[in-house]
């Protein structure tokens, strides 16, 4: 029988909110181990269902179950289980892809992304570190990967008293893995790339932008050149900028990959590049930017939103009229009406009117648990200028 934790009214009111986490300060007592499996009562003993416990972090409890049950392996299995068949059924036209987003399939602090043949994890807190030698047999038998890599390095797993490493858990996972979006063919390094190794949940944003993408193709914040890669077909010219040497070697040798001679990429500061484009009075007819997060935390937020602000204002002074601008913000602390005021900022003082031609999120593969606003953090909005 799991150990008990006792959660305070406040906590208990936070769960039939539908959040699942419960933080230290809200639980009254709890004898488990690190990581263990609880069970839930409220302050007068009601049941409340079953937990990931943690000793160190401040999110004490990730709910697993909200009702009486059995956590064994077949709970585990039936849960990977769903999410597996949930991205099937989404026919996604890639060889890359999430299969298991956290608390949005219920498995909370686990990420699983499939590359071709191989998968990728995270494994963010005490409990489901532990459960690993669990889940990962199971991930091999209902995906058939031969090789599964944990990239166990992000710093949240500090917060949890837990080692940053990158280790393989079963089977060979190569240096690299040849995948697909759409069109696009990558070489992706998923031992020590960014994330698991593609920024995935931008794929369907990829696809839209292509949609719209004309003329001179300007892609700040590249990366792999996700955007750069996918948008070249429908450009005359792209020019993809990094901060990152290692980024701009692995945009040219994509786009090499793809036949893809009207791309190039430059080493550069998006910041001082932007300025730098304006004075020289160069124009655009599509700009992208996808940087990365500007507001880790609260504490950060007036300086991420004073850089959103600057990046989206050179944008639109440098785009033609009736250019396109895909601008995104995958900071948590910074929600969509929030961006959503920045761009109109940004407007104004650039004398640029735009309007929205779409506003976005993450791909489906990274659904968004409602209820729960940390699960909903990318926005991407499509603007076009109209003088």
């Amino acid at each position: 029988m799991p150990a008990t934790a006792r959660i305070a009214p406040r906590g208990e009111d936070r769960l039939r909110s539908g959040h699942p986490w419960i933080y230290r300060t809200d639980v009254r007592d709890v004898d488990a181990g690190a990581g263990a499996v609880v069970r839930v009562v409220g302050p007068k003993d009601r049941p409340l269902g079953f937990a990931l416990y943690s000793d160190r972090s401040q999110i004490a409890l990730r709910m697993i179950a909200r009702a009486d049950g059995t956590i064994d392996d077949a709970f585990w299995e039936r849960r990977l289980r769903a999410a597996i068949a949930f991205r099937t059924a989404l026919g996604l036209d890639a060889t890359a892809y999430r299969l298991v987003h956290g608390e949005a399939d219920l498995l909370p602090s686990l990420i699983v992304d499939r590359y071709a043949d191989c998968l990728v994890l995270q494994a963010l807190s005490q409990g489901m570190d532990r459960l690993l030698p669990t889940l990962v047999p199971m991930l091999v038998e209902l995906t058939g990967a031969r090789g599964v890599l944990a990239r166990n390095d992000p710093k949240v797993r500090l917060l949890e008293g837990l080692e940053q490493k990158v280790e393989p858990l079963h089977g060979d996972v190569p240096p690299t893995i040849a995948v697909r979006e759409g069109p696009v063919h990558y070489d992706v390094d998923v031992w020590h790339g960014q994330k698991t190794g593609l920024f995935l949940d931008q794929r369907e944003n990829r696809e839209a932008a292509a949609r719209y993408a004309r003329g001179r193709v300007l892609d700040g914040f590249s990366y792999n050149g996700g955007f750069a890669l996918r948008l070249a077909s429908a450009a005359d010219t792209v020019e993809a900028l990094d901060s990152s040497a290692d980024a701009v070697a692995r945009i040219t040798h994509n786009a090499a990959k793809n036949r893809l001679a009207n791309v190039t990429a430059r080493e550069a500061n998006v910041f001082d590049e932007l300025r730098h484009l304006e004075r020289e009075g160069a124009r655009f007819d599509t700009i992208v930017l996808d940087p990365p997060a500007f507001a880790k935390n609260k504490a950060s937020v007036p300086k991420a939103l004073a850089g959103y602000k600057e990046i989206n204002l050179r944008a639109l002074r440098l785009l033609n009229p009736g250019g396109y601008l895909v601008t995104c913000s995958c900071s948590y602390n910074v929600d969509e009406a929030t961006f959503g005021q920045v761009l109109y900022e940004a407007s104004v003082d650039s004398h640029t009117p735009v309007t929205v031609v779409e506003k976005r999120m993450q791909g489906r593969d990274h659904p968004v648990l409602l209820g729960v606003p940390e699960t909903y953090y990318l926005k991407c909005f499509i603007l076009r200028t109209l003088a």
